[in-house]
């Protein structure tokens, strides 16, 4: 290898110092000095060869960890107390083993700090940073976790603020073996930045497989976002490759070790827009050692009814998912809370205990007004009419009864008979149900809510006449549901029973999100915060945001701060301003894009035969390093497939994108996915597949990091001319 010098024009401006010996050292006979310097090769491959050798000190003690962690979790059954205590610790045990786990591939570390004399807690200490804490046989720390108070400095320190750092030092890595480092002495006022060349090759390495972490890449105002306090509910705007995804992901990370014990009691939670994405960033929790964060799609959260109808049509759909609903329902359970009609009598072997209407009227309108979930109201009543009959045997026979016979007064004949009337019993799918397939009830719920008309729409039809959409049988188990069904079903049992929530959650791709959808997230964040992540330039659903202020009123987080992401470091500056000759149709107000990179490729070209320029662009693509992504309208997919299959190029789908390296992938599924080398064929049928088409376009323009092949046999969208 070559040495490599490092121009100090490079740096930001009035970051360089006049007499700078950053150092890039790969190995070569010499790293250039300030041009007419060189330091010697010996002094930097024994600089090189003692990081090599702490990196390997370093990787045994992570296994000496992890093999003390396995030798009590095999005899952990023998300290434990009782079976429960047993099992308690080996799940401790079991996560602490995964949570050790060691990649030989991923670098342990990735920065230095080296602090000066002057500062006052770390004066002259020297701290590796890497994605976990490593300790040696002593407890002295070989490396520090990323999320460690100290670490912040690695991500904020600058030439103007050194805080306390002497040199900042980064790390080249190749397949696990480090390579290079490089200097910055920001107490000489020195600082690279972003015209790094070890971090801008970090970023800009080829994308295989899933999503990577970014830790080694955090730029300050990524590390803001991700250090904020579990308290605080954040919504990010952000660009096409701002990197909006991985701050959601690492912020849940940070957030867990620094509320470890409490998040994993309430759970962290991360939703995302459907399971090729899921899937796509299942790898970055695990690689940063957080083994036990849930993942799921919305309809993963509302699945508590089989979804086996065809989808409702997308006016029908719209209904359903409008914030009003959550009214109408709230009114369908409301109406079946009685008025007592009837004094309860219940005998009691001698004795008759009466309760008369009076005290029954206030145990239901007392209920009534506490505003209690539907089914614990039932209890609350059922309780407080045991408790009247209770307060009567007391003063009957001077003492209390025994708790069997408050269990047998409490589920007594007369006692479910007057709650079955006034209080009647609720499932989420039978309330449902009953609404849909009562007209009368539905327009008394929904009245001043929907029009005639939108009742009509939601109405569902008889399983003998349907063909689209809710397909009522006879009950609420016979019913097809569509997927806008469960989230109605899902509201329902959010006013039935109280739900269970997280301590915190982190939303990718809201501007997606319907009103309805975000009530169902919302009361699984009741009492915790939220991470809201998303770009309303890529809303492509009938009820797409156009105004995060609104999604985060029906997400229950009002008052959450909005921070726009504007500087991309992932997608390329010619892919960028591409796409963004779209925004001005999108009708959002969203600030442009902007992008760092400016390598990339971009390609846009007219073909007369798309299948055949297909299969040349893949082939082409294919000797470049990376994935490849054909990406067309839904319904050209699977011809695109047969034709790279005929011609010996192996294809992989979203749902399993590790089979091969080029992947087809339908423009309605490729929403948060990146890929090197992106093909996207005629633009004018993926505008053309769906209402908001040029919103896809824009989706499917910004999957490109490194090149974008743009091929059509139509005319471009306007925009984009």
């Amino acid at each position: 290898m070559t040495a490599v010098e490092l121009d100090p024009h490079h740096a930001q401006p009035g970051s360089a110092h006049p007499d700078s010996d950053r150092v890039h050292h790969d190995g070569g006979d010499t790293a250039r000095l300030d041009g007419d310097h060189a330091a010697p090769r010996d002094h930097l491959d024994g600089d090189l060869a003692a990081e090599r050798e702490h990196l390997d000190a370093s990787r045994a003690a992570l296994g000496r960890m992890r093999t003390r962690a396995e030798a009590l979790f095999a005899g952990g059954h023998q300290v434990a107390g009782d079976a429960y205590a047993a099992e308690t610790l080996g799940r401790t045990l079991a996560r602490r083993v995964a949570e050790l786990a060691d990649d030989p591939d991923t670098p342990l570390f990735f920065g230095r700090l080296d602090f000066g004399a002057s500062d006052r807690d770390h004066a002259g200490r020297r701290y590796h940073v890497g994605r976990r804490h490593v300790a040696d046989d002593t407890g002295e720390p070989l490396v520090l976790d990323w999320r460690a108070p100290v670490s912040r400095s690695f991500y904020r320190a600058s030439a103007r603020e050194p805080q306390g750092v002497a040199v900042r030092r980064r790390f080249g890595y190749q397949r696990g073996e480090l390579t290079s480092f490089e200097d910055e002495h920001l107490d000489r006022g020195e600082e690279l930045g972003t015209a790094s060349r070890i971090l801008t090759a970090e970023i800009e390495r080829p994308r295989v497989g899933p999503m990577r972490d970014i830790v080694a890449t955090i730029q300050p105002e990524q590390d803001e976002l991700v250090r904020a306090d579990l308290a605080a509910s954040i919504c990010v705007q952000g660009a096409p490759g701002t990197g909006k995804t991985a701050v959601g992901l690492h912020r849940a990370a940070y957030l867990l070790y620094l509320h470890r014990e409490r998040l994993r009691r309430s759970g962290v939670l991360v939703v995302g827009p459907n399971r090729a994405f899921l899937a796509y960033i299942a790898a970055v929790l695990p690689a940063l050692g957080e083994v036990e964060v849930a993942q799921a799609t919305v309809e993963d959260l509302v699945d508590r009814v089989p979804v086996r109808a065809t989808a409702d049509h997308p006016t029908v759909a719209a209904v359903k998912h409008d914030a009003r609903m959550a009214e109408v329902l709230r009114r369908a359970v409301e109406a079946h809370i009685g008025t007592p009609s009837d004094p309860i009598m219940i005998s009691d072997g001698s004795f008759r205990w009466r309760i008369g209407l009076d005290p029954l009227h206030r145990v239901v309108e007392e209920t009534r007004r506490e505003g209690l979930p539907y089914a614990t109201g039932r209890e609350r009543v059922r309780a407080r009419v045991v408790s009247l009959l209770q307060r009567q045997a007391e003063a009957r026979r001077a003492e209390s009864p025994s708790d069997a016979w408050l269990r047998r007064t409490g589920r007594s004949r007369p006692v479910t008979e007057f709650l079955d009337a006034v209080w009647p019993a609720l499932t989420p799918d039978g309330l449902v149900h009953a609404l849909l397939s009562d007209p009368a009830r539905l327009a008394s719920a929904a009245d001043g809510l929907l029009t005639p008309d939108e009742q009509a729409l939601i109405a569902g039809s008889p399983a003998r006449t349907a063909t689209i959409g809710t397909r009522l049988g006879r009950t609420a188990k016979a019913t097809r549901w569509t997927p806008a069904d469960a989230v109605l079903i899902d509201e329902a049992a959010g006013l039935i029973e109280r739900p269970t929530g997280f301590g915190h959650v982190v939303v990718d791709e809201a501007q997606d999100l319907s009103p309805m959808q975000c009530r169902a997230i919302a009361r699984r964040s009741e009492h915790g915060s939220i991470t809201l992540l998303g770009d309303l330039a890529q809303g492509t659903a009938p009820w797409a945001a156009t105004d995060w202020r609104e999604t985060l009123r029906h997400l229950g987080k009002p008052d959450a701060t909005v921070v726009p992401l504007t500087v991309g470091f992932r997608v390329p500056a010619a892919v960028v301003a591409l796409a963004n000759r779209l925004l001005p149709a999108l009708a959002v107000d969203v600030p442009p894009a902007e992008s760092l990179r400016r390598d990339g490729a971009l390609d846009v070209r007219t073909v007369t035969d798309l299948t055949a320029a297909t299969v040349a662009e893949v082939r082409a693509a294919l000797a470049h390093e990376g994935s490849v992504a054909v990406i067309a309208a839904d319904d050209a997919v699977g011809g695109l497939r047969a034709a790279l299959a005929a011609a010996d190029v192996d294809t992989a789908t979203v749902d399993d994108p590790a089979a091969a390296r080029v992947t087809v992938v339908p423009a309605s599924l490729v929403k948060g996915l990146e890929y090197d080398h992106v093909v996207v064929v005629e633009p004018a049928a993926i505008v053309a597949a769906e209402p908001r088409g040029l919103h896809r376009l824009y989706v499917v323009l910004t999957r490109a990091v490194s090149r974008l092949s743009v091929l059509h046999a139509e005319p471009l969208p306007d925009p984009l001319t």
